[in-house]
């Protein structure tokens, strides 16, 4: 299976700095997460979500990854999950369910349902399980939006 990852150049380590500093949605902070999603395009929508136009960096790239199918990948159901999971800010509600999984250590990849597309799914790798160094990281590539998603729609 190959997930996706955009950052800006100057970001493009792969060892969870910025969840461990920041948090988010499904960890908090002080624990090491790296974000991936499913499709280069749902990567895409996801750092468009997230990112104020006014501050994203020109830099961005992106970066494949490869996750073996000998890799166990746990999963996270919509079902399983308040019924306001999608709401923003993000229920407090979320955060443990990455953290168990970061602490218990049980597999490197967890697979959550995208908020921005909920029938689309996102992969959590956790940098300090000892599989982690089985997945293949790819070359990160140029990676620039087209310019028509920030442009301000004219009122008919």
């Amino acid at each position: 299976m190959r997930v996706w990852r955009i950052a800006s150049a100057a970001h493009t380590a792969f060892d969870g700095e910025g969840a461990r500093r920041y948090g988010s949605r499904w960890t908090p902070r002080g624990l090491p997460a790296v974000f991936t999603s499913a499709t280069l395009s749902l990567a895409a929508l996801e750092r468009f979500v997230h990112t104020d136009p006014d501050l994203e960096p020109v830099d961005l790239v992106a970066i494949d990854v490869t996750i073996d199918p000998d890799i166990a990948i746990e999963g996270v159901s919509p079902a399983d999950l308040p019924s306001d999971w999608r709401t923003y800010p993000a229920p407090p509600t979320l955060q443990p369910i990455g953290a168990r999984w970061l602490r218990d250590g049980n597999s490197a990849v967890l697979s959550v349902p995208s908020v921005v597309i909920p029938h689309e799914r996102n992969f959590i790798l956790n940098p300090r399980h000892a599989q982690f160094a089985a997945l293949t990281i790819g070359a990160p590539e140029p990676f620039i939006f087209d310019p028509r998603m920030r442009r301000t729609r004219r009122q008919s």
